[in-house]
């Protein structure tokens, strides 16, 4: 087990600064016009692609860093650079981590490199859990998956929302509801391979944030899959159900499902993001402080100013540390006993929406306007408190972690 530190290796530092680079050099100067456009930046990925960033190499070197901190670093600074880009390029990552959490071996070793593609042939993949009746609750979900046994097949039919890279996607991996007397104990995921008929995309959002990374609906119309599509296989889904069955007798345990699984892994990482996004726009406004002059001096001077500063530099460290405290024990087995990872999506999360909104507020006229990143970085901070669990929702787990209460 990897000791905790604040002091990042060599090595991370050589990797920190080389995503630092491509998010200055490419992905910043690329922001603006592909938030205007809402439209996915293919070129960007394509170039994050071609230096290796967007490869199933990076991602998994990031993920098993004994410390911890590789994807929270990486996740960051490619969100320093801007969050609808960096989206675009980890939003893949979402369903790597449902296929990692609950797939098989093999399962992991062919589906996961086929969600990438390569530099040539960019591919994308979509994880699909919300639906328009089920966000925060995810026991709601309507999506069913059937077994037709004679065929080995399951048959999956319901309408997913809020789907990064949905339709456009090469790989879906979709959860859905296989026995539904069981409420959330009673989802399943299953990988949805390119081109099966019957699943299309429906609506595209048109978002106050995050423009530049797609957001979609994914219907599912009698689409079938092979058995061996269900993640962590049928063998493994009977015992799980069984178990929840019993216990629900009982009055039972908690027992984790699918969508939760994959949100518990991820939900540091999103952290990560809103720090990444956070620095940046405070950032902008330290700087604009330095250089603004009004009545002889530089606004910094001005203590309404500095303190505003000060405050939002202590956040954004403090949401870092509770990011990276919380990335370090998932990566060494340690549990959340007090909802850790909850704690830093939810610190996370508010410090980005509150630096952005302070950074508009110190450049004044000038931050409300295009001409300058940071409203922007306002508009997308807002996702963060929403996607993959609301700051309500986050609150809510970490009070029920707390009083023991089981998580629904």
């Amino acid at each position: 087990m990897a000791e905790f530190t604040m002091e990042l290796s060599d090595e991370q530092k050589e990797v920190r600064d080389w995503l630092h680079g491509f998010a200055a050099d490419v992905i910043r100067p690329a922001a603006a016009e592909w938030d205007e456009r809402e439209e996915t930046p293919w070129p960007v990925i394509q170039e994050a692609a071609k230096v290796g960033i967007y490869s199933l190499d990076f991602y998994a070197q990031q993920y098993f860093d004994s410390t911890g901190l590789g994807i929270p670093m990486a996740m960051e600074e490619l969100f320093w650079g801007d969050a609808g880009i960096a989206l675009s390029i980890v939003g893949t990552g979402l369903a790597a981590v449902g296929v990692l959490a609950n797939g098989t071996e093999e399962q992991i070793g062919t589906w996961i490199p086929q969600m990438y593609g390569d530099a040539n042939d960019v591919k994308v993949a979509a994880f699909c859990s919300s639906e328009p009746d089920a966000g925060s609750d995810v026991a709601s979900l309507r999506t069913r998956a059937v077994y037709d046994e004679a065929k080995d097949e399951w048959v999956l039919n319901g309408t997913k929302t809020w789907a990064t890279n949905g339709g456009i996607a090469n790989v879906h991996v979709v959860v859905a509801v296989v026995d539904a007397e069981l409420g959330s104990k009673g989802h399943a995921s299953f990988i949805v391979p390119p081109a099966t008929p019957g699943l299309s995309q429906g609506q595209k959002f048109k978002k106050h944030g995050i423009r530049a990374s797609h957001t979609a609906e994914v219907v599912l119309d009698n689409v079938r899959v092979p058995g061996s599509c269900l993640l962590g296989g049928k063998e493994k889904l009977d015992t799980r159900l069984a178990r929840a069955r019993e216990k629900a007798k009982k009055g039972g345990e908690r027992v984790k499902n699918a969508a939760m699984a994959t949100f518990e892994a991820s939900r540091p990482a999103v952290g990560a993001m809103a720090v990444g996004t956070a620095r940046a726009a405070y950032e902008v406004a330290l700087e604009y402080a330095q250089t603004r002059e009004q009545f002889g001096r530089p606004i910094i001077d001005n203590q309404g100013v500095a303190f505003q500063l000060a405050d939002m530099r202590t956040s954004i460290d403090a949401a870092r540390l509770l990011v990276w405290r919380a990335s370090w024990m998932a990566i060494n087995g340690k549990p959340f006993t007090a909802a850790e990872g909850s704690m830093s999506k939810l610190f996370a999360s508010e410090t980005a929406k509150k630096v952005t909104g302070q950074a508009i507020q110190i450049l004044g006229g000038n931050g409300y306007t295009r001409e300058y990143p940071v409203e922007r970085m306002h508009r997308d901070s807002a996702i963060y408190t929403i996607f993959e669990g609301t700051s309500e929702i986050q609150r809510l787990v970490i009070a029920r972690t707390l009083a023991g209460m089981p998580i629904r």
